[in-house]
């Protein structure tokens, strides 16, 4: 977050969060919709990040979300900014299945309206006091290290993982 926004008052914090979501699940949800045209039109996408994307949307993550948006329709997707890592996955989902955009805008805009107001209050209150509290002691940075060490371990891991899976199964690298 800017430094411009530290103690900053709710309308300040709620515009800034609302323009990040607002961004970010547009992306998700175009780009979703772009790729699935696109791998309807070509069977092999040939751009790399087409290809990357379009395996990410055959993988589990998205036909859950395919799932919920079949179940529940445009519902699911203010419902969606209320949990954490459903957001992407059912935005994207919307994007793949083709929802009609002047059905989903109203309902991701009410999305992106909770997320604003969940973060401008008590979810940024609370990540702010978690870090400070963290970082208020050497145990704390390093606890933070470690995690942050971890994470990149396991997701360099999933990604090696995954391309000696493609080479096994004899599919172009990107």
């Amino acid at each position: 977050m800017p430094a411009a926004l530290d103690g900053a008052s709710f309308w300040p914090l709620f515009a800034f969060f609302f323009g990040v979501v607002l961004l970010r699940t547009q992306l998700t949800y175009w780009i979703a919709r772009l790729v699935t045209r696109w791998s309807l039109d070509h069977t092999r996408p040939r751009r790399p990040w087409v290809a990357r994307v379009h395996r990410w949307l055959q993988g589990e993550g998205t036909a859950r979300g395919l799932r919920t948006v079949e179940r529940w329709g445009v519902v699911a997707v203010p419902l969606s900014f209320l949990a954490t890592g459903t957001k992407t996955v059912v935005n994207a989902a919307a994007g793949v299945v083709a929802m009609p955009f002047p059905r989903y805008l109203p309902a991701m805009l009410l999305g992106c309206v909770v997320h604003a107001t969940i973060y401008a209050t008590v979810g940024w209150a609370a990540w702010s006091a978690a870090l400070a509290a963290a970082t208020g002691s050497a145990w704390g940075i390093a606890a933070i290290a470690v995690i942050a060490l971890a994470v990149l371990i396991l997701v360099a891991l999933r990604l090696r993982a995954r391309r000696r899976a493609s080479t096994a199964d004899g599919a172009e690298l990107p």
